[in-house]
């Protein structure tokens, strides 16, 4: 198999520091950790649900600009910084995810400036007729 590495980043979405929002490798995209920051100012959105929902869209947004989308998505790691989120990121992950929901893993941990909710994602690429 060659190996095809890639970073096809998108302007919709705030990067914040030195890493890619999406790596392809071969037929498989591994999107960084996205937080609920608001694409126009890359500040944090107030709240728990809107900072999650948020994320999810950014998660969205990077996987439709590199030829994927949510329903591709294979693997997730939801991370919170308070256990409480638990109940409202399941609603969301049911919401974003309501067919075949994808794998996840959800740590509490400490998140960098405040926020409550980061996502990253394993995403495959749709196979092409």
């Amino acid at each position: 198999m060659k190996v095809v590495h890639e970073a096809p980043n998108t302007p919709r979405v705030p990067r914040r520091g030195p890493y890619s929002q999406v790596v392809r490798l071969g037929e498989l995209l591994f999107v960084a950790g996205q937080a609920g920051l608001d694409p126009k100012t890359g500040a944090p959105v107030p709240g728990f649900e809107a900072q999650a929902r948020q994320a999810f869209e950014n998660l969205r947004a990077i996987l439709e600009d590199a030829g994927s989308g949510l329903p591709h998505v294979v693997k997730t790691t939801c991370f919170l910084a308070e256990p409480e989120g638990f109940d409202q990121l399941n609603a969301l992950y049911a919401e974003y995810f309501p067919q075949t929901p994808p794998a996840r893993s959800t740590p509490v941990v400490k998140l960098p400036r405040g926020l409550l909710f980061s996502i990253e994602a394993i995403a495959a690429l749709p196979q092409r007729a």
